[in-house]
């Protein structure tokens, strides 16, 4: 290849290549449908797909592609959605509104082609799952400035949904505006904790004297920048590109190393895999006798289980100020060493679900 033309030529051709591929791909994704519907297995199996993408980083690696883990994570992610959405489509409901980092959390496992429902609340995603108007629910459970999600744990303490998946995504402020020149903008829309984060940014740009307008989500700042040409947002990625305001500077937050862990939650059982977490709720019986919480624990340790989080939240008993105890480890519910530990504490223990632990 000597010429453009000759590598559009030779593009061309891949193309033709990866599609007659990806429809093959497609038709034994049919088939795995028409069996699936029959045995009743679940559509959404992450522990798969984290083997799969695994076993093709390896490859690509051995031969020296140029393709590294992240692009072929993110390119495959695409055809896994598709494919479910051609086994079965499924409705995923989110904790809205469009343009939110739940929004796109959801959106980076499920695809942008799946059926979305955005729901005002936490809460409201747990009922809809629960009365099965939806398959998936994504909500967010843990913050790495803010801490855990205490409704998210409140709602799991007494819901029958169970954890399938988890994710971690950073998150990253946008500066959006359909403004040419800085100087064209008179006002600024975001969340009120949004200015606060990207104070630094605001200073460095002569931003701190423009009105800041707090909204009650980024999304609703992109929506309403969107309207005015002297207006921008500070706002998710997923926002800006969701109602057409482009993108001016990216990363504007004032800390770059926050991120928050999602859940996708839905009524199946994973099966195992060598990469599982299980996270439980843990009500002691004799919670109030000195160092049940250390026995406890102790088993774990016993059994060579690591525990990776333990977060304690007041049990709402009316009988008094009691604690439960919010407890990650790796391993999967059906291990025999964890079987051996819960059931000592027949009773105590509710299990909130076993999954593929996701890259933090």
């Amino acid at each position: 290849m000597k010429t453009l033309d000759d590598c559009r030529v030779a593009i061309d051709t891949i193309d033709d290549k990866l599609l007659d591929l990806l429809n093959k791909r497609m038709k034994v994704v049919e088939k795995v449908g028409e069996i699936k519907s029959k045995v009743g297995g679940a559509i959404y199996r992450p522990e798969r797909e984290k083997d799969i993408i695994s076993r093709l980083t390896k490859l690509s690696a051995k031969d020296n592609g140029l393709l590294k883990d992240k692009a072929i994570e993110a390119i495959f992610l695409e055809i896994f959605a598709v494919s479910r959405n051609l086994e079965l489509p499924e409705r995923i409901a989110y904790l809205g509104p469009e343009g939110t980092f739940t929004h796109q959390a959801a959106e980076s496992r499920f695809g942008a082609m799946s059926d979305y429902l955005s729901l005002g609340s936490i809460h409201s995603v747990f009922k809809t799952l629960e009365a099965g108007r939806a398959k998936f629910g994504v909500v967010p459970i843990e913050n790495s400035k803010d801490g855990i999600v205490g409704e998210t744990l409140d709602l799991l303490s007494k819901s029958s949904m169970k954890i399938v998946a988890e994710l971690y995504m950073p998150i990253h402020a946008s500066f959006a505006t359909k403004a040419t020149k800085l100087q064209e903008i008179n006002k600024i829309y975001s969340k009120d904790k949004g200015f606060g984060q990207c104070r630094e940014f605001l200073q460095e740009h002569g931003f701190v004297n423009i009105e800041q307008i707090p909204v009650e989500s980024t999304a609703k700042a992109a929506i309403l920048a969107a309207e005015d040409p002297k207006a921008a947002a500070i706002c998710s990625h997923i926002a800006a590109k969701l109602y057409g305001l482009p993108t001016m500077f990216e990363n504007i937050e004032d800390e770059h190393d926050s991120s928050t862990r999602f859940i996708i939650l839905s009524d199946f059982k994973n099966t195992q895999s060598e990469h599982d977490k299980t996270s439980i709720l843990v009500k002691l019986h004799n919670a109030e006798e000195p160092g049940s919480l250390v026995h406890f624990l102790q088993d774990f340790d016993n059994e060579n289980i690591n525990l990776s989080k333990i977060e304690s939240r007041p049990s709402k008993d009316k009988n008094g100020f009691g604690y439960w105890f919010y407890i990650d480890f790796y391993g999967h519910i059906d291990d025999a060493a964890i079987q051996k530990v819960l059931a000592k504490h027949d009773g105590e223990v509710t299990w909130l679900g076993s999954y593929v632990k996701g890259e933090d």
